[in-house]
This record gives C-alpha cells, structure tokens and sequence, in this order.
C-alpha cells in the first residue's frame, strides 16, 4: 500500500500569513497555479482513491490534482485543527511550540488539543489501511493532519520535536505502508 499525503495549494489567508482553522477559503490564483505544476508532476502516478478534507481548500487542490480519473472522497477526520480565539490572526500570534507540545496538550483559547488531532488521524489511518489492503491513496488535507498524519506514519515518538519539518503548502511525500 502507498499513501501519499498532500497539503492543499495556496488561500489568500496563506499568502497573508494568517491562522487559518476551520474556516472555509478558497485557493487562490497563485495556489490554482502552482496546484496545477504538481499535477503535471504526478500526472503519472496511480491512485485508487482520493481522501480529502472536505473543506473547500482540500475539496479544489484534489479535483485540479486527480479531477475525475479517481474517486474522491471527503472525510471530516481530515479536516484542519481548529484554531479557536486565533482563527483568522496573524500567525505570529499562535504559540506552535505550546500547541504542539504531545505532552501538555494545551488547548486553551478554543485551540484543538493535540492528542485530539493525533487520534482522529490514526483512526482514519486504521480506516483506510483496513479498507484499502494494497491499494495507492492520495490524502489531500491541511498542515496539521498532514503533520499528525506524517508522524503516525513514521511511527514517531509522538513526544519529540512534532514541529520538525516544515509542511508548507502542496507539500507532498508518499509512504510505503507494509502489511
């Protein structure tokens, strides 16, 4: 089995640096762009299925990026970390090193606690890899899922720096999952 995770292309709350949760952007131009860039480049790669989050961001980068040649699907366990009080901040605002912290699991100002994120995304990982025994899946999602996603992927000690790589926008890596 190959998962290969995708963070969506480009919103305009992106481009001006801001906290973006669970509100609903759109790409925009630039992120349509250079969405289209990273179809090209897997243009010829396989996939049985396309699991996206099912807001707008990730519902658009996964219909320029597969259109209709795999099925997509929207699942609500990919959707981005809410951010609470700081949707829609400037990011410099938002303490990653407080919020990302497995072991406190800070979650106050209405911000999602981490070792939530963390379970919703292992729970759709058991999901597909039971569902989808030796089959390719593309995951279309938001930095945080990916994070989360990338690290149980791994099998990562979830207490260690989760803020170690940078996942920025059509960030895109793929995983050799063995049965």
């Amino acid at each position: 089995m190959k998962i290969t995770l995708v963070r969506h292309a480009m919103t305009e709350a992106n481009f001006l640096d801001l906290c973006q949760g669970l509100k609903n952007n759109p790409l925009n131009e630039d992120g349509r762009r250079r969405c289209l860039k990273l179809k090209e480049q897997l243009r010829n790669k396989h996939y049985d299925y396309c699991y996206m989050s099912p807001l707008l961001r990730c519902v658009e980068t996964a219909i320029i990026l597969v259109g209709d040649r795999v099925e997509t699907i929207p699942d609500k366990r990919l959707i981005e970390r809410d951010l609470g009080e700081f949707e829609g901040m400037p990011r410099k605002f938002y303490d990653s090193r407080k919020y990302w912290n497995y072991e406190e699991n800070i979650s106050d100002r209405g911000v999602e606690p981490v070792k939530d994120l963390f379970a919703r995304c292992d729970e759709f990982l058991q999901y597909i890899k039971e569902k989808h025994k030796n089959q390719d899946i593309l995951i279309v999602t938001h930095g945080s899922p990916c994070r989360a996603l990338r690290h149980l992927l791994l099998s990562h000690d979830l207490t260690s720096n989760l803020l170690d790589k940078d996942i920025d926008n059509l960030y895109c890596e793929e995983f050799e999952i063995k049965d």
